[in-house]
């Protein structure tokens, strides 16, 4: 682990002499690249030049007892290790949970998308109930977002609803959010009191920079259309609404919620990208699948990951077999959820080492 950390630092010292460079400055894109990088680095960078400094520090207080003749020097030099060694145990186990931790797309903007499951209408109420969650969430670590589509249903929810999230620990706080998510609740429509059981589905997608993704404009089929509201109904006689389709894949994406052509189709855009970066990296992942599968943060949709049970006022979340107050999460709260998860991912990466 050490060692791997020791490349880091040798690729960040790389980074720092790159962008000092006027000949690389001038390539925007690569500079731009490369600031992102390091930012993701300094982190592990500077805690491993403590160690290294901690490391010493010891070395040093070693030869002293070694060769040192006067008593109080020895005292000194002995006292001064026990307090340094105690030190790089500290650092050693604080490095060691961010070489594990899972910040592959640390910095990374994300597209989230919630869709409505199995429930109908009550389904769809509760993909808004899980957008406002992540909205309360996100207001309360300094994250913005923005909706980039939206399909609403006649009782005032989402049948689908796509945003975007923005800043600097939007990968490493809602990464862990992808997947299924059930709800167990009595519908506002049940005249009875029965209980009903619904579902959503949520996808975090880390947003691709134009780099990363290689668009040809002959690979897409863009179609024009007027927006349609709940029930479809058209609610614009102009067709600003757009659909893309990449032909490669034969992925399909379509934005109407802006007044105009050019504003849907930059984010109808976004979330193509997006998509495309996914397929990219599962193929990828797929590659290292014995990793992946170390990994609670990877984004598996086929999965059930929470249940939220409301007559009970009970979160669960299934991976780690944890429950959460209902109130606490429906008021945007997942600090406690998430902390959880990153552990429970550390211990079971450390497993599998």
């Amino acid at each position: 682990m050490l060692d791997k950390l020791k490349e880091l630092c040798e690729r960040y010292e790389v980074l720092e002499k790159n962008i000092q460079d006027p000949a690389f400055i001038a390539n925007k894109a690569e500079y731009a690249k490369a600031l992102k990088e390091m930012g993701t680095l300094t982190r592990k960078v500077n805690k491993y030049r403590e160690y290294e400094s901690v490391v010493q520090q010891i070395a040093e207080a070693e030869e002293i007892i070694a060769e040192e003749t006067d008593r109080d020097m020895i005292d000194l030099a002995t006292e001064e290790m026990a307090e340094h060694s105690s030190r790089k145990e500290e650092l050693f186990e604080e490095i060691k949970g961010m070489m594990l931790a899972d910040d592959t797309f640390a910095g990374k903007d994300l597209i989230v998308e919630i869709r409505a499951g199995t429930g109908g209408d009550e389904a769809s109420l509760f993909s808004g109930d899980l957008f406002k969650i992540y909205q309360k969430f996100a207001e309360s670590h300094n994250l913005k977002i923005e909706i980039l589509s939206s399909s609403g249903s006649e009782v005032g929810g989402f049948k689908e609803l796509i945003f975007s999230v923005s800043g600097g620990d939007a990968w490493d706080l809602l990464r862990f959010e992808s997947g299924g998510h059930r709800v167990q609740r009595v519908p506002v429509t049940e005249s009875q009191g029965r209980i009903h059981t619904s579902a959503a589905t949520v996808a975090v997608l880390p947003e691709a920079e134009e780099v990363e993704i290689d668009l040809k404009d002959a690979d897409l089929k863009v179609d024009t259309f007027c927006a349609s509201g709940p029930g479809g109904q058209n609610v614009n006689k102009v067709a600003t609404a757009i659909r893309i389709t990449h032909l490669p894949t034969g992925l399909v994406v379509q934005c109407q919620d802006e007044s105009s052509q050019h504003k849907n189709r930059a984010k109808a855009l976004r979330i193509l990208n997006a998509r495309l970066f996914d397929i990219e990296e599962t193929k990828r992942n797929a590659e290292r699948s014995e990793e992946r599968r170390s990994q609670i943060g990877s984004g598996d949709r086929n999965m059930r990951i929470r249940t939220y049970n409301f007559p009970q006022n009970r979160v669960t979340d299934h991976r780690i077999k944890s429950s959460y107050s209902l109130e606490v999460v429906l008021s945007g709260n997942l600090d406690a959820l998430v902390a959880d998860l990153k552990g429970w991912e550390i211990e079971e990466k450390i497993k599998n080492l």
